[in-house]
């Protein structure tokens, strides 16, 4: 069996097996799949340091997987990881050009610490591993080990979107950047619209073969398969959370402070792609359209902030609050609050509990990847009397948990009036549709997990290897 290398900008530590408190998500399946091979997790530490060395900073699991970390300087991480990474690619990708920076240093800083990452992480792969790296921090990574020797079987999987052609061509050297691309033999993507997308950019501007059958793309006499993985959660690590003391009690702090209002939960990153100041917008309307709701529905907002050294995400904190102030400053009264705004993270235990306790659960990204709160929101909800979702058509889960318009209520989330719609459609929903729309949505949530999802992109890079 193949050794496996993960490569990505950040490093999951991972626990033992049984160890309480064992990892779920992405981290959780990842390590289970380096378990099963063996293998090393490489990325950066997390620390800054004065001057790059290079040096490794490693540490080996009783399971056999090492994790291999290094340290950046700090001018590489405001080039590199707060710059390109987060300034440039992110916005650029989540259809927010009016947001992305386009500054020179930026592009340097970010090849930069892709040549670091090869230099570091080159003399730990061995002749027969199979290499998956992650996300659009290290899209040259690839390129960079070919320019190292490396022949390994070197496979990419982008967790965010990939914009349309006319959107990404707005990036200066955005042919390099997908050329170096095509330097890994697989190239995966949440969607099948992430995909295409892809594809076209591949045939319109490289001038490239595409094979829509096969999903294969030529360049330079190689053949890369690209293919859509829409990923899932740990369902069953997931909903063992619920048979915890934190879940109840988590469940049952929310219940009780609702004063029999009908709860509705938003649980979202503090960033600009998770259309929150739209969404408020939303509510304000619904309010505004049925002011006697306010004593029917609550809205609670669990936002953790999240690059708080970007301008960007501190304007987006500002405005959040300054909407839901006006709005609560409007609609409260001296025992009712309509909506509560929590700025910080709960554990996966508590969210289970405040998602199961919540009869509408929110989820209007303006644009996203594939979003794991909408399948977390699902697995939580009681079979006998399951909550509505509404979520964004804009969403990657939206593919999934639309169910031929039988599952999620999908909303388009520029639209305050669409929004404020579907929330009196969710609220006024009965329990037989309510439990109708959620056992279709449940399948695809609970069969189409984490573990799947690593076992079948394995699976096709094991047969490029042969």
């Amino acid at each position: 069996m193949n050794r496996l290398v993960v490569i990505s900008n950040r490093v999951a530590v991972p626990k033992a097996r049984g160890a309480a408190g064992a990892q779920g998500g992405l981290a959780g399946a990842l390590n289970a799949a380096l378990m099963k091979r063996g293998g090393i997790w490489f990325g950066w530490s997390g620390q800054e340091c004065e001057t790059f060395t290079g040096a490794l900073n490693v540490q080996t699991s009783g399971d056999g997987v090492t994790v291999a970390t290094i340290d950046l300087e700090t001018h590489d991480v405001e080039e590199y990881y707060n710059g390109y990474a987060n300034s440039t690619l992110w916005p650029l990708f989540h259809y927010r050009i009016d947001l992305t920076e386009y500054e020179r240093e930026y592009g340097k800083g970010y090849e930069r610490v892709n040549e670091q990452f090869a230099d570091a992480v080159r003399p730990l792969i061995a002749g027969d591993d199979l290499v998956w790296v992650h996300d659009y921090h290290l899209m040259p990574l690839a390129d960079r080990l070919r320019a190292r020797g490396l022949k390994n079987t070197l496979g990419f999987f982008l967790h965010i979107p990939w914009p349309a052609t006319n959107l990404f061509v707005s990036l200066p050297y955005h042919e390099r950047l997908v050329r170096s691309l095509l330097s890994y033999d697989l190239i995966g993507f949440q969607t099948q619209q992430w995909l295409d997308s892809f594809r076209h950019y591949c045939a319109k501007e490289l001038g490239l073969p595409v094979d829509e059958e096969t999903g294969i793309v030529s360049c330079d006499g190689r053949e890369i398969l690209t293919k859509a993985y829409p990923i899932g959660i740990d369902y069953d690590h997931f909903v063992a959370q619920g048979d915890t003391g934190e879940a109840r009690q988590a469940a049952q702090r929310l219940l009780s402070s609702t004063r029999h209002r009908t709860a509705m939960l938003g649980v979202d990153r503090l960033d600009y792609s998770k259309g929150l100041p739209e969404r408020i917008d939303g509510i304000g309307r619904f309010f505004d359209n049925h002011p006697e709701c306010v004593r029917q529905l609550v809205y609670i907002q669990i936002a953790p902030p999240s690059r708080e050294d970007v301008g960007s995400y501190q304007k987006i904190r500002t405005l959040l609050e300054q909407k839901t102030g006006q709005i609560n400053g409007a609609r409260s009264e001296v025992d009712i609050v309509p909506i509560r705004y929590v700025n910080h993270g709960y554990s996966q235990a508590e969210l289970y509990g405040f998602y199961h306790a919540s009869k509408i659960g929110l989820v209007t990204p303006l644009r996203d990847g594939m979003n794991l709160v909408a399948k977390e929101y699902i697995a939580a909800q009681d079979p006998d009397d399951p909550g509505v979702l509404i979520l964004s058509r804009f969403a990657g889960a939206a593919a999934q948990l639309d169910c031929g318009g039988e599952g999620a209520l999908l909303v388009n989330p520029h639209s305050a009036d669409d929004l404020a719609h579907n929330i009196r459609l969710a609220l006024d929903m009965g329990p037989a549709e309510r439990k109708a729309r959620w056992e279709n949505q449940i399948v695809t949530v609970r069969e189409d997990n984490v573990h799947r999802w690593t076992d079948t992109y394995l699976a096709d890079m094991v047969g490029i290897a042969g």
